[in-house]
């Protein structure tokens, strides 16, 4: 009796054994990790709406301000948070920027797909304005392409819709800026590596531009498609002096 008891008591034990390691297996399948990707960093933010800080010269008190902002924003762009990394030695100014930063917008990150969360720098050169008198003008998006397909003009190609671009005379710091670039489109009409071939002096002015050119689509005579993948030219000049 005593033989039969521990003859079952050994058989029993590989079948308990096996049973806890499918248990235990079957807790840890359960468990799923964080989907989450850890936020892509950069250097250089690319924006589809570009922070527009207002400010005076009174604000500047008599000197050219500079600044860097740290700024967080989520998967889809918007941004989460955005803190000080280099003052202007001002915190109201301080306080200017990191409002405009918030009312701002950045291009999401998508990497295999899967859009992820960034973080990233911006600079900022606040300078004070060379003439008091002068109007303030605003301009868009007026390219020479631009004008030329609204008369009705040959093109080698065209914007399905002006490109979203708003800035001040303020924002050139005193000077007339032209801005020469190049890109390159695929079939469906899609804007891809939107390059400055002659910037402006301002590099956030540029990136202004890089951004408004990239969200939108253009159509291209097909005869461009025929002998190589088009790489497509136009400039943009801002004067002081002219308004929209």
């Amino acid at each position: 009796m005593k033989q039969i008891l521990c003859f079952s008591l050994l058989m029993s034990l590989p079948l308990s054994a096996v049973y806890s390691a499918e248990v235990k297996s079957s807790k840890q399948l359960s468990v799923q990790k964080s989907a989450a990707l850890p936020a892509h960093l950069t250097t250089r933010i690319q924006w589809t709406k570009f922070p527009q800080p207002e400010y005076k010269n009174e604000d500047l008190k008599d000197q050219n301000r500079s600044a860097i902002i740290r700024i967080y924003a989520d998967e889809s762009g918007q941004i989460s948070k955005a803190t000080v990394q280099e003052s202007t030695g001002l915190g109201d100014l301080d306080q200017r920027l990191l409002k405009a930063v918030n009312n701002a917008h950045v291009k999401p990150h998508i990497e295999n797909n899967i859009a992820i969360a960034q973080i990233g720098y911006q600079a900022f050169n606040l300078k004070l304005s060379p003439d008091h008198e002068r109007e303030i003008c605003q301009y868009g998006f007026n390219s020479k392409n631009w004008q030329a397909q609204q008369k009705a003009k040959k093109t080698s190609f065209s914007y399905r819709t002006q490109p979203t671009l708003a800035l001040n005379s303020e924002q050139l710091n005193g000077h007339n800026r032209t801005i020469k670039f190049s890109f390159k489109v695929n079939k469906q009409g899609d804007v891809k590596k939107v390059r400055i071939k002659k910037g402006s002096g301002i590099f956030a002015l540029d990136q202004m531009l890089v951004q408004a050119v990239s969200n939108v689509q253009v159509d291209v005579q097909r005869q461009y498609w025929i002998y190589k993948k088009s790489t497509l030219k136009d400039e943009i000049k801002f004067d002081l002096d002219q308004c929209d």
